[in-house]
C-alpha cells in the first residue's frame, strides 16, 4: 500500500501506469557515461550532513549559502538522485539564493526504475518521513537560515503541503504534482502559504490529475491561508524533469511533452513565492 499518501485509485493508477514501463525504465535508458557524468557533478556541488531524529540520524544534502533563507526539497519516488538534486541546486541559485536542503527520505536507497521505486514508496515510513522534514526544517532554522520553506515533486509534493498542515515551523510551501490524502494532511488546515503547480495532462487520478488540483485549491480557500494553484496547459506529470534521465524516464511513461516555458514560467513563479514568504 501507498501508506496515507494516495488514494486506492492513485495506487492502482501508479502501479498500471507506472509499473508496466518499468522495464524501459532500466538503467541503461541513458547511456552509463551520460549518467555519470550528470551525477558527478550534481554530487559535488553538495555538503552532506546528518540530522539527528530522536535516537537515530539520518543523511541530508546542503547547498546554497549558509545565511540565506532555507528551503527543504523533498524527493520524488525515486529517491534522491540527479533530478532532484538538480533542482537544489537551481533553487540555491535562484535570486537572491536560498539554502537548499534535501532529506533523505529512503536511507540511501535509491529506486532505479519504476517498480524499484514503487517499491521503495510502497514501504516509506509516512509518519516518520514527516518528522524528518520537521527536523530539516528545524536544522536550517538552527544554522543561518531565519525562515525556511519547502518544497518537492510528486511524492515530495504531497507531503510540502502536508508539511504546511502538520508543521508548524514551515514560513511557505510550494508543492508540485502531488497532493496528499486526507489521512495524511487536509488542506484545509494549512496553516503556510501554499503555491501548487501541475500538469493539464497529468493522469494520476486522485493525487495530481486536473480534479485533484481543483479539490486542493477549495480546501485552501477553507483554510483561509495564501495560495495559488496553477494548472500548466499541454503539460503532463513531472514536467520540470529536464535532464537526459528524467525526459528520457518521461517519455517511457508517455508523457512526451517538451515545454521550456512553462518550466520557466513555473520556477519564475516559485521564485516569487518563496522570495515573498522568506525574505
Amino acid at each position: 500500500m501507498l501508506g496515507a499518501l494516495v488514494s486506492s485509485s492513485s495506487s492502482t493508477f501508479l502501479s498500471s501506469s507506472l509499473g508496466k514501463s518499468s522495464s524501459s525504465l532500466s538503467r541503461s535508458s541513458v547511456p552509463a557515461f551520460s549518467r555519470l557524468s550528470v551525477r558527478s557533478m550534481a554530487d559535488s556541488a553538495f555538503k552532506k550532513i546528518q540530522i539527528q531524529r530522536d535516537d537515530t540520524t539520518f543523511d541530508a544534502y546542503v547547498v546554497g549559502k549558509d545565511d540565506a533563507p532555507g528551503i527543504v526539497v523533498i524527493q520524488e519516488w525515486w529517491g534522491v538522485e540527479v533530478e532532484i538534486k538538480n533542482h537544489a541546486i537551481k533553487i540555491s541559485q535562484l535570486d537572491p539564493g536560498f539554502k537548499a536542503l534535501i532529506p533523505d527520505l529512503y536511507r540511501g536507497k535509491v529506486g532505479l526504475d519504476a517498480a524499484e521505486a514503487k517499491h521503495l514508496m510502497d514501504g516509506l515510513d509516512w509518519p516518520g518521513a514527516v518528522k524528518d522534514i520537521s527536523d530539516s526544517v528545524n536544522w536550517l532554522k538552527a544554522n543561518g537560515s531565519k525562515k525556511v520553506g519547502v518544497t518537492g515533486m510528486c511524492m515530495g509534493g504531497a507531503l510540502a503541503i502536508a508539511s504546511s498542515v502538520l508543521i508548524p515551523e514551515v514560513d511557505a510551501v510550494v508543492g508540485f504534482y502531488g497532493t496528499p490524502s486526507s489521512e495524511l494532511a487536509d488542506p484545509a488546515q494549512a496553516k503556510a502559504p501554499i503555491q501548487a503547480h501541475f500538469g493539464e495532462l497529468d493522469h494520476i487520478v486522485g493525487f495530481s490529475d486536473v480534479t485533484a488540483a481543483r479539490n486542493l485549491e477549495e480546501k485552501l480557500k477553507a483554510s483561509g491561508v495564501a495560495h495559488e494553484v496553477h494548472i500548466y496547459p499541454g503539460n503532463g506529470h513531472a514536467f520540470l524533469n529536464r535532464s537526459p534521465e528524467g525526459v528520457s524516464r518521461r517519455k517511457s511513461l508517455g508523457d512526451s511533452d517538451d515545454d521550456e516555458a512553462a518550466v520557466e514560467l513555473a520556477w519564475s513563479r516559485f521564485n516569487s513565492w518563496m522570495k515573498h514568504y522568506l525574505a
